[in-house]
């Protein structure tokens, strides 16, 4: 039996009814209510096949912006599947040339490194944002604030 992998789909603008009418025709889809992002579950042996499957599917019936496996694989990746422009795939094989290494894992580890650095830079500017309050008010009156704001609103839970 060939496994189901829950793909979700993001487009590039809202889908007219027409276009999400068109798409459903064989294939399950669930919409938000701006229709910019669709959820599917699609049979295929790996996650990425199911991905690069529905590219094929969609591609020329939706605006498809980025599809991702909904939930981590059981290295805790979500896949991601893209198209990039022209420049840019030449540019990704250039480097992966250079480096000996294959398209996929260079754009991979860049994507990584992006999002490094995107949590340090949000480290470093709450941190900020803490040592101007930390200037004005007392450091119990920061931590009871902060604890009343995480009582009335609890973060996420994420997956270990």
């Amino acid at each position: 039996m060939t496994p189901h992998h829950a793909v979700e789909i993001t487009l590039t603008r809202p889908a007219t009814r027409g276009e999400l009418r068109d798409a459903r025709r064989g294939l399950l889809l669930a919409a938000n209510a701006d229709r910019t992002r669709l959820l599917t579950v699609h049979s295929a042996r790996c996650p990425g096949g199911a991905l690069h499957t529905l590219r094929r599917r969609l591609g020329a019936r939706l605006p498809v912006d980025v599809l991702t496996t909904h939930y981590p694989d059981r290295h805790g990746r979500i896949l991601l599947n893209v198209t990039l422009p022209q420049a840019a795939t030449t540019a990704l094989h250039q480097a992966a040339a250079a480096l000996g290494r294959r398209p996929q894992d260079v754009l991979g580890q860049r994507v990584t490194d992006a999002l490094a650095q995107d949590s340090q830079r949000r480290a470093w500017q709450l941190k900020a944002q803490l040592e101007s309050a930390l200037a004005d008010y007392t450091p119990d009156e920061v931590l009871i604030c902060v604890a009343d704001l995480l009582h009335r609103h609890p973060p996420a839970r994420t997956a270990p």
